[in-house]
Order: C-alpha cells, then structure tokens, then sequence
C-alpha cells in the first residue's frame, strides 16, 4: 500500500485532537451533541433549498403556495411555543424530548421523496410536513436550552456557544453548494433525503450522552405565562427581547425584497447572488471564533450591543450601491460578510447571557416565550416589506428596513446589558 493510501497514524490522530478546542477535547458529551447538531444543521441547509424547489420545479406551485409553504413552517412559533414551554418544564426529560422530536422530523422529511417515487406527492403534503416539522422543532429548541446548560459548565458558555454557532455558519457555507448538487444529480425530492438522515445521525448522539438534567417544575401557577411574565420582570432579558424582535422585523422586511433588488434593480445574476450570500456565512464563521475573546474584552454586555449594531448597519450598502458592476458587488459582499459577523456575535453573547441568567426550573417557558415574539415577528417583516414596497417602491423601503433595524440597539441604551462584563448570576424565579 503506497503512503498516500495509508491511514493516518495514532500519532497524527492524537496531534489533530490536540488541536481541537479543548470544550471538545475534554468533554465527551458536549463534543456528541455538537457533532450530531452540527451534521443536523447542514442537513436542514440541504432542505431549506429544496423544499422550495420541491415546491417549484416539481408541483408548479405559484407565489401565493409558496408564501403559504413559508406560513406554514413559522405558525407554529405562534401557536405553540407558550405551552411547548410550559410542558417541556413540567415534563422534565428534555434529552429525550429533543430525540422524539428529531425522529419525527426525519420521518416527516422522509416522506416527501417516498411519497415522489410513488407518483403520490401534493402541496397539501408539503404545507403538512412544514407544519408538523415546524411544530416539532418549537419542542426541540425550547429543550435545548436546559440541556445545554447541562452540558458546560458557566464557565464554558462562551466557548460552546462559539462552537454551536460556528457549527450554523459552516453550515451556511457548505449546506447550499451540497444540496445543489444533491438536487441537481437526484431531484429536488429526492435530495431530502440528506436532510432525513441527518435528523436520524442527530438522535444516534443524542441517545449516547448522559448529562444531568435540571428537575422538573412543579410550580403550577401561572405555568403556561411564568415565562412571559419572567421576560416582562427582567430589564436585561425585555431589553434584549425588543431588541432582537425590532431587528428581525426590519431585517425580514428587508430580505423580502433583498434578492428582487439585486436581480431586477442591480443586475446581479444568480450565480453572483450565490456568492454574495456566501460571504454572509464567511464572516458568520469568523464571528464566531471572535466572539469569545470580544466578549472577554470589552465585556458580554458591551459584545451584545456591539452585535446589535454591527449586524443590521452593513446592509446599508445594499440601498447605497450603485455605479460599475465591481463597484457594486464589493458593497453588497461587503454588507452580507459584515452582517453575518454580526450577527454571530449577537447570537453568542446573548446565548451565554441567557444561559446564565435565566433560571432552571422557568428556562423552557422562556424559550418559548421568546419564541413567540421573536420568531413570530419575521413574518410580519416580511409582509409589511412587501406591502410597503408596492407602495413607495423597493429602495426607498430598503431605506426604512435598515434605518428602523439599526435602530433596535436603543432598547439596550437604559437596560442593564452595558454592564454585564461578566456574565450575570441566576435571576429569581418569582
């Protein structure tokens, strides 16, 4: 067997461990959940571009079935985040919720290119399996928020934080190139499947880690608001939560009409707008190695104002671009990498803060609570994007979407968050 063929040696396997961060080295449990997240994660980029073209290609659906598709994946935030809370909480055993609900995820997906194959596939199934899959994944992520802390130390939440989102970019960057090719070489059904095998990888971790869960709540008042009603009473998480939410309906009525835009007003073709939004998920990567060591220096606060800001104002070169193609497609790499770091740095210190701050025994509801306003808001960007830009036109409601994002930083400006250095104590529960 010639060298080039030759496994790599115990020695080499050992030097590249090593390498790895030691959150990863040291922590066996940690390290399985962020394996299987992370092959979950560029699953869900596979589908995210294929159900769309599912949707398009396959069932010649038109604009209004595919805002219904898009409506029917987000719903549920509405619907069921409040008592998804309440009941993971009450429950308790969040580990084995996350496993029921990513095998449920997978078989729904799975439905898709069987139900192709057999000549049987509708749009009707599709709205139904962005349903119950939007569903499912309101109980996965109101449970990752306990399970998480049950993994790392307080000590830790920075860095595994940073690991998890760097996870999401990687995912950004390789997920789309991936599941074109899968579409391409397979069908846009059949491509799905990637996504339904990454559900099933993700619950093979699951099962193999053992940590040491909060108990349940027992307290039954008010269960179903308890989260609601912690978020309203504490300055940092109501501050935080206007924040986000002011940012996310500005930024989705921005990226409603963001890919019109660069198409019809800046010629940008389609393989340009691939690579321009590539950039976005290059700077989310470097966001989120930089994001611990900004945080141990200017503070956890101080890091998260700063993602406020320097996550929503690079886009506005978007309305700002214009003159020779070069010169327009530097503004609009510039706006998506700049955004994408941003907004990693946002992510990760507001996931350490919460992760510190909010109590055990309320942390689901929480999620859920947050879930609520800060999910069920993107859609209302989206259609107020839309109309607005029927109205006054596309860049002038680019104008006010990057405005009124930039602007959500002034809900930290009389909040506590500026003087988080470290990351704060546990809040009471009552």
């Amino acid at each position: 067997m010639s060298q080039l063929s030759a496994p790599p040696s115990p020695g080499r396997l050992a030097r590249a461990l090593e390498r790895a961060p030691s959150l990863l080295r040291e922590n066996r449990d940690f390290r399985r959940f962020w394996t299987g997240q992370t092959v979950s994660l560029f699953g869900d980029q596979i589908t995210q571009l294929a159900v769309p073209l599912v949707a398009v290609l396959v069932l010649a659906a038109g604009p209004a079935q595919m805002g219904y598709l898009t409506a029917a994946n987000l719903v549920p935030y509405l619907l069921f985040s409040l008592h998804a809370g309440a009941w993971v909480d009450r429950r308790g055993r969040r580990r084995q919720v996350m496993i029921a609900a990513d095998f449920g995820r997978g078989l729904l997906v799975a439905t898709v290119p069987i139900a192709y194959a057999l000549g049987e596939l509708t749009i009707a199934q599709l709205y139904a399996v962005a349903f119950l899959t939007g569903a499912l994944s309101v109980l996965f992520f109101v449970s990752q928020s306990t399970l998480f802390v049950s993994l790392v130390q307080r000590e830790e939440y920075m860095e595994a934080n940073s690991l998890l989102h760097g996870s999401r970019a990687f995912s950004y960057t390789g997920g789309p190139p991936v599941g074109g090719l899968l579409v391409q070489l397979l069908s846009a059904p059949y491509a799905l499947a990637a996504d339904a095998v990454s559900f099933l990888i993700s619950v093979i971790f699951l099962r193999r880690i053992d940590p040491v869960e909060p108990p349940s709540s027992t307290d039954e008042r008010g269960r179903v608001v308890a989260g609601a009603r912690f978020i309203l009473r504490s300055p940092v998480v109501r501050a935080s939560l206007w924040a986000t939410a002011t940012i996310n309906f500005f930024n989705f009525a921005f990226f409603a009409l963001f890919i019109l835009y660069a198409t019809r007003y800046l010629h940008v073709g389609a393989g340009l707008l691939g690579a321009v939004l590539g950039a976005g998920a290059v700077g989310g990567l470097i966001g989120s190695m930089l994001t611990p060591r900004l945080g141990r220096r200017i503070g956890v606060g101080p890091a998260f104002f700063v993602g406020c800001i320097l996550f929503p104002a690079p886009i506005v070169l978007v309305p700002l671009a214009g003159g020779p193609k070069p010169v327009v497609l530097a503004m609009l790499f510039l706006a998506e990498f700049g955004s994408g770091l941003g907004v990693m740095v946002l992510d990760i210190s507001i996931g350490s803060i919460f992760a510190a701050l909010i109590p055990h025994q309320l942390r689901a509801r929480v999620s859920g609570a947050y879930l609520v306003v800060n999910n069920g808001i993107r859609p209302l960007g989206s259609l107020f994007g839309g109309a607005l830009g029927s109205t006054i036109g596309v860049r002038n409601t680019l104008w006010i979407a990057t405005v009124g994002a930039v602007a959500g930083f002034l809900w930290l400006l009389p909040s506590p968050v500026l003087r988080l250095k470290e990351l704060p104590e546990p809040d009471s529960p009552d």
